[in-house]
């Protein structure tokens, strides 16, 4: 029987003394995930669907209680003491009382006009400032922008303004729905912040070319750049739609008045208005269709527009504000 050298023996003492050797890795095995990232169960699924469900119908029962209500003749209110839930004597009357003619279609003319009139002002505006803050070299960009960043933080305040504008002479002026809140410096800086990501090169090249400035921007700024525009001309069209409290300020001819003003003129009425034609008169119309009929009108231009921008804010929003 041969004999173990002692120095094997130390070795093999050493060896099963230390911890096994972790297992190589499969290269095709996943790497792993944190529990948030791992793939939902059944009941997770279910229950985010059951959320995403209530979320829905919490938005959606109201907006479907105004159009019904708009819809039902003074009876079927009547029957229901307010509002209606479930459509019965569907009828087109208040809609055709409110664009027959009056003080709801002109405000409705104005408020187009002027959403039409103040989003292309505004962008103009706010394109035009954040492609010149998102050029380096441009004349005084870090100044002109620590300034509009002030202006974030701090405002003159109401009277001031009020007294500007009264000054210009702009009361009982279009002009004062537009002017006064014409540019939005957070719009600016999501510009900004997505004209920055633009290739600086692509830019030298069009330079180099023969280019100027504006040339750059129309033609090559823009096109790369219509989700984040698209996005943020949808912003300025909702603010000047909705907007109400400076028409409320500047304005006191009530044939001037947009439609938000006269939808909260009407609301605030207990009985139906008068004007509004010779249904309302002889009590076959209610006033509250008439309030509902008018919202259903204020809301209709964003419900149909904003579809059509959806698929542009995930890029246009996100893609700017990380970039700025």
């Amino acid at each position: 029987m041969t004999a173990v050298p002692e120095a094997t023996a130390v070795r093999d003492t050493t060896a099963a003394s230390d911890p096994p050797a972790p297992r190589p890795r499969r290269p095709w095995a996943a790497p792993p995930r944190p529990v948030w990232e791992e793939k939902p169960s059944r009941a997770g699924l279910a229950g985010k669907g059951l959320v995403l469900l209530l979320a829905c119908l919490g938005i959606l029962f109201p907006l479907w209680i105004v159009v019904v209500t708009s819809l039902s003749s003074r009876r079927s209110i009547d029957e229901a003491g307010g509002l209606v839930m479930i459509p019965k004597d569907v009828t087109f009357v208040a809609y055709q009382e409110l664009l027959s003619g009056g003080q709801v279609t002109r405000a409705a003319l104005v408020s187009i006009g002027v959403t039409l009139v103040g989003t292309l002002f505004s962008m103009a505006v706010s394109v035009l400032c954040a492609y010149g803050l998102s050029r380096s070299g441009s004349l005084g960009h870090r100044w002109i922008l620590m300034v509009l960043l002030a202006t974030m933080f701090f405002s003159a305040g109401l009277i001031p303004t009020y007294l500007l504008v009264q000054s210009l002479g702009l009361t009982d002026s279009y002009l004062a729905l537009i002017l006064p809140s014409a540019i939005s410096v957070f719009n600016i800086l999501v510009l900004r912040g997505f004209f920055m990501g633009i290739s600086q090169e692509l830019i030298d090249s069009a330079r180099i070319d023969g280019a100027g400035d504006l040339r750059i921007l129309w033609r090559i700024v823009l096109p790369l750049s219509r989700a984040v525009v698209a996005v943020i001309t949808l912003f300025y069209a909702v603010g000047y739609w909705s907007a109400w409290f400076n028409a409320s300020l500047y304005l006191n001819d009530q044939d001037m008045l947009p439609l938000q003003n006269v939808m909260i003129q009407l609301v605030q009425k207990q009985e139906a208005p008068v004007g509004l034609g010779q249904a309302i008169k002889t009590g076959e119309l209610s006033g509250l269709a008439v309030q509902m009929a008018v919202m259903v009108m204020a809301l209709l231009p964003v419900a149909v527009l904003s579809p059509f921008v959806q698929r542009h804010f995930r890029k246009g929003m996100l893609t700017g504000a990380v970039k700025g």
